[in-house]
C-alpha cells in the first residue's frame, strides 16, 4: 500500500489492540521464527474476537504490517468480504491478498495460533502480543 496513514493511539476507540503474530513451528521451522509475522492494530471485543461492528466504523484504522528478519515487507488493511470473511489488503486487486483462515471465529489471546493464506498455501501464526496501542 503506498499511500500510507498514520493513526495516532490516542485516536483509537478503545476497543483498539496492536496483536503480533510471529511464524509457529511447523515441518520447515521446528522452532518457529520470531523475526517472521504480522503486526496488527485491530478492534476486539471483550472476548478477544474481531468486532466486525467496530471494523465497519474505523475501518481505515484496520492495519496489518507483514515482517519478515525483523523488517517491514508490507503494509495493507484488514479488510472483509460481503460473505464475512477477513482478509488482509495490500494493493489495489486481490492477487496479493492474504486470507484469514477462518479469522472471524478465532480468538486472539495469547498463545492461540492463526492461519493466514500466503502465496497458495496457509501458513499458521502464534498470537505472540495483545497489548492497547
Amino acid at each position: 500500500m503506498k499511500d500510507r496513514i498514520v493513526v495516532k493511539a490516542q485516536e483509537l476507540p478503545s476497543s483498539f489492540h496492536h496483536v503480533r503474530l510471529v511464524l509457529a513451528r511447523g515441518k520447515d521451522h521446528p522452532e518457529g521464527d520470531r523475526e517472521e509475522g504480522y503486526d496488527l492494530l485491530v478492534p476486539l471485543n471483550h472476548e478477544g474476537f474481531l468486532d466486525p461492528l467496530e471494523w465497519k466504523k474505523s475501518r481505515d484504522a484496520c492495519r496489518v504490517r507483514y515482517f519478515r528478519d525483523g523488517k517491514t515487507a508490507r503494509i495493507g488493511l484488514l479488510r472483509r468480504k460481503p460473505g464475512g470473511q477477513w482478509y488482509f489488503d495490500y494493493e489495489p486487486g486481490d492477487r496479493d491478498d492474504e486470507i484469514g483462515f477462518r479469522l472471524g471465529e478465532e480468538c486472539f489471546r495469547l498463545g492461540e495460533y492463526i492461519s493466514v493464506g500466503r502465496e497458495g498455501a496457509f501458513v499458521t501464526y502464534q498470537v505472540a502480543r495483545v497489548e492497547k496501542p
